[in-house]
């Protein structure tokens, strides 16, 4: 039987690549994200495949993810991975001089959104049959430790892992599972100013190593790939030798 998967924040990066390693992978794929025609440049190599489609949505509205989940589960008859990608940040800035609006996009899209996509993994997961699935929820190295003036993130970020083990808990019961990767300096357009320098905890600014996208592709297939008997609660997957270990 096909597995079918949601990916989150798949217009770009991370989610582009998750996208593209399920499909080569025998997957079919609903890709989710704001843009539609980023959606779908991560699936022209598939464009003409019955096996994905591209949903526009806003993980931070509650009836823009229904309709994702919706369409999912009418085209493809079932739901067995969400990965839960959709992220943002706000601007590094000291924390008295955060505004409430970037403080809310933060939250809204991080915790809320993942939140709300966890909600309707769960209507779909447990209902199915058969029954049970997996959810992953991308976490960051923030979620362990915080880069200097990035409290909406980091704090966004610390939710996850609250969030994942409370849905790997209530999952439990109905064979639905939930873990998290933490991922740090994946190339992308968010981490492309690291080779130019960002601010440590001791002020200055220095650049940093990033790792290949596919790394973290081939890391969320793995988690995909066991038996829901099996589950990777967390895992950890960074650039080798990036400031993360004995940060600041």
């Amino acid at each position: 039987m096909e597995k079918v998967a949601i990916v989150t924040g798949a217009g770009s990066g991370i989610g582009r690549a998750v996208c593209r390693a399920l499909l080569t992978d025998g997957y079919a794929v609903a890709a989710a994200g704001r843009r539609v025609e980023a959606l779908n440049e991560t699936l022209t190599a598939s464009k003409t495949d019955a096996r994905c489609i591209a949903v526009e949505t806003d993980v931070s509205d509650a009836l823009s993810v229904r309709g994702l989940f919706d369409q999912t589960t009418d085209r493809f008859g079932r739901l067995d991975l969400l990965f839960n990608n959709a992220g943002t940040s706000a601007p590094g800035m000291p924390i008295e001089e955060l505004t409430y609006e970037q403080w809310s996009s933060v939250i809204d899209t991080n915790l809320t959104g993942t939140f709300l996509c966890i909600q309707q993994a769960f209507r779909v997961m447990k209902t199915q049959a058969p029954r049970g699935g997996r959810i992953i929820n991308n976490g960051s190295i923030s979620a362990h430790a915080p880069r200097p003036n990035s409290a909406p993130y980091t704090a966004s970020k610390h939710a996850i892992t609250g969030l994942t083990r409370s849905a790997a808990l209530d999952g439990r019961a109905f064979d639905i599972n939930c873990g998290q990767i933490d991922i740090g300096n994946a190339e992308s357009k968010m981490t492309a100013r690291m080779k130019d320098g960002v601010p440590q905890a001791d002020g200055s600014v220095v650049p940093e190593p990033t790792m290949d996208v596919d790394n973290v592709a081939r890391a969320v297939l793995y988690m995909a790939s066991l038996p829901l008997d099996a589950n990777v609660q967390f895992m950890t997957v960074m650039a080798s030798k990036m400031p993360f270990i004995g940060r600041g």
